[in-house]
């Protein structure tokens, strides 16, 4: 076959009938990847991927030097003091993963770090660089210190399938324990004295449902299944509180809570119910001396925090009521203090309540910007540790003084080549959407640009997981190329509250296509946008088929990354990775013809016609356990068969997961061939010439 040519997918006839309705699925047979045709039309695809974007071979490499050029390669994060160590991660220029390190505390006072010149008496916990040796994909799930800071336990993953392995380190020795456990889940928690680590197993659908107890030094043979959860919607989870009093196992679905906790002291003992589950209400707990702080959604559709006695968990007095204005995030209890993380007006936002003062609000620089809690891991501490960004400032680490309510900057990124952030300017928009909601959009353009600019238009959508306004240096190679970068917050995700998620689910899922369809187009009236380029992945990536399935038109080229594009197919086969779990997402077609007919209506594979499409590339991963690789090999193949327009390009990287390559440079490189796609998409030879504009 030609690499000039595209592959051509043979067509199997493959049947399902669900609800009295016939459909024929010719491209079913990709799903099987076992059978050697699958990986040789893969690898034809990325032949002709790499044939038909050839003349881009310059235009990648100039990106990633960019990118590589604008990075400060050896770099320090700011270090965090837990009991008597102050804890950070550095990165060396040529190496692709980043170092764990840590040094003996002495005060309060973070030591002063210099780039590449270690400081004396660090010990290295977990240097990714020799971990990952000769392998070309490195995913690390967990690392965590045990509370008397002699002991570590880290997990690794070689493949990308997200199944891990778990060891141990003794950290006074040096010495790599015998301890070793495979096919672990992410996370996992220590006992308060550090002899016992408890960790999530998954099942079959790659759902974490059993918790295990390990005991150091014992086989894992001989470990304790501690919890095992029946219902397939719900996933299971443990963790330390910060305080180090309690272990909190928390089942969850996407809709419904339950939470146990056992004395960290004692980790042979059963965990306690903190509430039976009920559907609907969702709850989190955290600990604060004689109490427990639950955030909850009980009669409180933007959540509330309540306060429960440690002894009768589940009685639960109201501190912060409910607002529909303002949706409670996450609360984290510290021995003087309670800090509340919120959304408001499609913006983050930090509440401190101190035990000995007036409940307030942290205030930010910028109208347009992003603040949480980051790195905090002390119980007892006059200060908070906070990450903010916006579209023009990089990610900057913020000690708040709780005493003297001040932010105290302790560092931003290092952003190299003579970056300013007065060279850009950041703007909020207001698109209307079919039935009147206004959809906010965050716009970020270097100043003095020409408008209309080609653009790239951001989205997700689903989860209730926002995509707020953030910095990114490979955006730069696009922005001083005279484009904008956009975000869509469209229904489905979070943004606005809990009520914009609900819009964008389930029999509502639709919002979520049509108000990306209006951002774009009111991009272009406003005036911002002339040739737009969508881009979005995962979840994204559905958005991504179905808004080019409503309007074409719109789009220059779209960008989906791997792509939940064979919705109704996956929602309806419930042996697969997380079908049953989605089903408070996207609805139950197996079981319910109203939402097997919602479904169809918009899934992207079943919804390809025969109009002009724009051109589309598709990146994906063989070993993605998430959003299967077949899903946007079958939906290109059906692109290609039956629309017009084009090209339909699939690259799949063969050796990754749903995050891709995991070292930075390889990172790099793929983000320099999407966004020099992107740039021969919208704005053709005039934008591939680089240099400021």
């Amino acid at each position: 076959m030609s690499s000039d040519k595209p592959p051509v997918a043979k067509k199997v006839q493959a049947e399902r009938t669900h609800h009295g309705d016939t459909v024929i699925d010719e491209y079913a047979w990709l799903a099987d990847k076992e059978d050697p045709d699958t990986v040789t039309y893969l690898e034809a695809e990325n032949t002709f991927t790499q044939a038909h974007t050839r003349h881009l071979a310059d235009l990648q490499e100039t990106v990633f030097q960019e990118i590589k050029g604008r990075t400060q390669e050896t770099d320090l994060s700011v270090p965090t003091r837990k009991g008597g160590w102050w804890y950070y991660s550095r990165t060396e220029e040529g190496k692709q993963y980043g170092i764990q390190c840590r040094v003996a505390a002495t005060g309060d006072t973070p030591p002063e770090l210099t780039p590449g010149v270690p400081l004396a008496g660090e010990q290295v916990l977990l240097d990714g660089n020799e971990l990952a040796g000769d392998s070309p994909f490195l995913a690390v799930g967990t690392s965590s210190v045990s509370p008397d800071g002699r002991r570590l336990a880290y997990s690794t993953d070689f493949s990308g399938d997200e199944r891990f392995t778990l060891r141990f380190r003794d950290l006074e020795s040096d010495e790599l324990l015998a301890d070793e456990i495979s096919g672990v889940f992410y996370g996992g928690a220590w006992s308060a004295d550090g002899s016992a680590f408890f960790y999530m197993t998954i099942d079959e659908a790659w759902r974490p449902y059993r918790v295990h107890r390990h005991l150091i030094g014992t086989p894992a043979d001989e470990d304790v299944l501690v919890y095992e959860e029946t219902d397939e919607r719900f996933w299971v989870g443990v963790g330390l509180t910060r305080s180090e009093r309690y272990l909190v196992l928390s089942a969850g679905s996407k809709v419904t809570s339950e939470v146990r906790v056992l004395d960290a002291e004692f980790p042979t003992g059963e965990f306690q119910v903190v509430r039976p589950r009920r559907t609907g209400i969702e709850y989190s707990v955290d600990h604060a001396g004689d109490r427990f702080l639950v955030l909850h959604n009980e009669d409180a559709r933007n959540f509330a925090l309540a306060t429960a006695p440690v002894d009768d968990p589940g009685t639960w007095t109201p501190l912060i009521e409910h607002r529909e204005d303002t949706r409670l995030l996450d609360v984290d209890a510290f021995s003087d203090h309670v800090v509340v993380h919120f959304r408001r007006d499609g913006l983050t936002g930090i509440r401190v309540l101190a035990d000995d003062g007036e409940p307030h609000e942290i205030s930010f620089p910028e109208p347009i910007h992003t603040a949480g809690p980051a790195g905090n891991p002390e119980f007892h501490t006059g200060r908070l540790r906070l990450a903010y960004t916006s579209m023009v400032t990089p990610p900057s680490v913020y000690d708040y003084d709780l005493a003297a309510r001040e932010l105290i900057l302790l560092k931003q990124r290092t952003v190299l080549g003579g970056y300013d952030p007065g060279d850009y300017q950041q703007f909020r928009e207001w698109a209307v959407a079919e039935d009147g909601t206004r959809v906010p959009i965050s716009i970020v353009m270097r100043k003095g640009a020409r408008r209309p600019a080609p653009t790239v238009l951001y989205g997700y959508g689903s989860y209730e997981t926002s995509i707020d306004p953030s910095f990114s240096v490979p955006r730069l190679s696009l922005l001083d190329r005279g484009f904008v970068f956009a975000i869509a917050h469209v229904r489905g995700g979070g943004e606005m509250g809990r009520h914009w998620y609900e819009d964008g689910k389930l029999t509502s899922k639709k919002n979520t296509f049509t108000d990306f369809v209006a951002a774009a187009r009111h991009m272009k009236a406003a005036g911002w946008s002339g040739e737009v380029v969508a881009r979005g992945g995962s979840a994204g990536g559905l958005l991504m088929g179905a808004a080019v399935n409503l309007a074409p038109e719109e789009f220059a080229g779209v960008v989906a990354e791997v792509p939940f594009v064979d919705a109704l197919n996956t929602i309806l086969d419930p042996s697969l990775p997380l079908t049953v779990i989605e089903w408070d997402e996207w609805g139950d077609p197996l079981h319910n013809p109203d939402v097997y007919a919602y479904m169809k209506s918009y899934t992207p594979y079943e919804n390809i016609d025969d109009r002009a499409y724009p051109p589309i590339l598709a990146i994906t991963s063989l070993n993605d356990t998430r959003v299967l690789y077949h899903e946007p090999a079958k939906w290109i193949a059906r692109l290609r068969a039956v629309a017009k327009g084009g090209p339909f390009l699939l690259k799949t990287e063969m050796g990754a997961g749903h995050g891709g390559r995991s070292g930075r440079y390889d990172a790099w490189r793929e983000e320099a061939f999407t966004l020099s796609w992107i740039l021969d998409r919208a704005a053709g030879e005039a934008a591939t010439q680089g240099g400021k504009v």
